[in-house]
């Protein structure tokens, strides 16, 4: 038997089929646009921690993608990161919207249209029951609602302004027990 690199472990896909990879480039696929949210020495820690945890404590050479994604959105949330996984084992239901799309869909570029367009967003994305809502380019829509070129005091304001209102209304919501709400 070929012995693995030691940055490497088998990926077993749902045929069962086993194919080496490095953790780093799995995670870099698995995050994959929300890796530019985060810096590059932070995502390659987290894959060699979850790659220790697999070879060193469980003493694996092969896992399936999504025990891989799951462990490594635990390490990811270690280190300060709120960046999840789309799949946990045994399934993960997670709804996704694009703030700034939401804005162009709203057909005004103003907040006062905005944030109802936003709470009609999130009831419709909890009616799928899912574990995750996730939101994405919260500093993108900011930007575009302030109409500023750069990030600054009323755009951070603002910002606070949508994660709090998503987070109210959240919990307002009964369907939205057992979900959590992430916004990038």
């Amino acid at each position: 038997m070929t012995r693995l690199k030691s940055d490497c472990l088998l990926f077993q896909t749902t045929c069962g089929e086993q194919i080496p990879c490095s953790a780093e480039w799995v995670t870099l696929e698995l995050i994959g646009e929300a890796a530019g949210l985060a810096e590059p020495e932070v995502i390659r820690q987290a894959a060699a921690a979850v790659l220790h945890y697999f070879k060193s404590e469980l003493h694996r050479n092969y896992v399936s993608v999504a025990e891989f994604a799951w462990e490594l959105e635990r390490a990811l949330r270690g280190l300060g990161l709120s960046i999840f996984a789309d799949s946990e084992p045994g399934g993960l239901r997670v709804q996704e919207s694009n703030l700034p799309e939401l804005i162009r869909n709203a057909g005004e570029n103003c907040e006062l249209f905005f944030f109802p367009h936003l709470r009609r967003e999130l009831h419709r994305q909890l009616e799928e029951s899912p574990r995750i809502v996730r939101f994405n380019g919260l500093r993108p829509c900011v930007k575009q609602l302030a109409g500023a070129d750069r990030w600054s005091r009323r755009c951070e304001l603002l910002g606070d302004q949508i994660v709090d209102y998503l987070r109210t209304c959240c919990q307002t919501d009964t369907r939205s027990q057992g979900c959590t709400l992430v916004v990038l």
